[in-house]
């Protein structure tokens, strides 16, 4: 029965996350620690294997698609993201061993997922009254890229609304544009994490079973979303992807409570 539930949880998440670019983990992550399904360790790693597969899967789909994948501006951001993925992985084996707590562990990143969230959210309301600028510099890009890289691996969520968000202001993207661009991010991004995982030695115990079931949801819906997608203009996947912050927010909201006092 579990294996279902989590197939049925990822397909949901990886759908909405092909979409509008966010690639599934954060809403996967979020949604799993709130169920506590599994421990927070576990959850973090196969949901990274699942938001890599849907990325894989979203970008192939969606190849000859007609929107345009910016590769000298995307490629140094998930160089960059490579390296933060290994800083954040590290990061996150520290935090997990120094506390040694489960529940704690789950309470920091729903923290930090609550701020980032409400961060991105704050800026996509107002994006409008804000000049978006169009960084060129190589150096700037692969920066950036570390940033982002950092915070999606300690968070356990692939890549997620930063991408997106940072796509809009510091590179002029639209909508659909910053979408495929932050899946193809989340690739480099996700891979470095999980290899730095098996490398360490830091892999937490899982069940094949569950996680093939997670990755194949990850497929799934990379399938739906892409097919949902090209029915959608600019301006809806744009408010999706607003809906989306505010559900997690929630979710995250709930999960602090849940580890801390509950």
């Amino acid at each position: 029965m579990l294996p279902v539930i989590l197939f049925l949880i990822c397909i949901i998440a990886s759908s909405v996350g092909a979409i509008v670019g966010a690639g599934g983990g954060v809403i996967i992550k979020p949604v799993m620690d709130m169920l506590g399904l599994l421990p927070v360790s576990t959850v973090s790693f196969c949901s990274g294997c699942t938001v890599l597969a849907m990325s894989v899967s979203s970008l192939i789909r969606n190849r000859n698609d007609g929107i345009r994948l910016q590769l000298k501006t995307s490629t140094a951001l998930a160089l960059g993201a490579v390296f933060g993925g290994l800083s954040g992985q590290w990061l996150f084996d520290v935090v997990r061993t120094g506390f040694g707590n489960e529940r704690m562990l789950g309470a920091i990143q729903s923290a930090c997922l609550v701020v980032v969230t409400i961060v991105v959210l704050v800026y996509v309301k107002n994006k409008h009254k804000l000049t978006s600028k169009h960084v060129e510099n190589f150096a700037a890009s692969v920066l950036i890229g570390v940033t982002l890289g950092m915070i999606s691996a300690f968070i356990g969520i692939g890549g997620g609304p930063v991408n997106v968000a940072v796509l809009f202001f510091f590179f002029s993207m639209d909508a659909k544009e910053a979408a495929k661009n932050s899946i193809y991010i989340i690739i480099f991004s996700q891979t470095s994490s999980i290899l730095t995982a098996f490398a360490s030695g830091t892999v937490p115990d899982f069940s094949w079973v569950n996680l093939i079931a997670m990755m194949a949801g990850g497929v799934g819906g990379a399938l739906v979303g892409s097919a949902i997608s090209k029915r959608m203009n600019n301006q809806g996947v744009e408010k999706l992807f607003q809906v989306l912050l505010y559900v997690i927010t929630a979710i995250g909201c709930y999960n602090i409570l849940k580890y801390t006092v509950l």
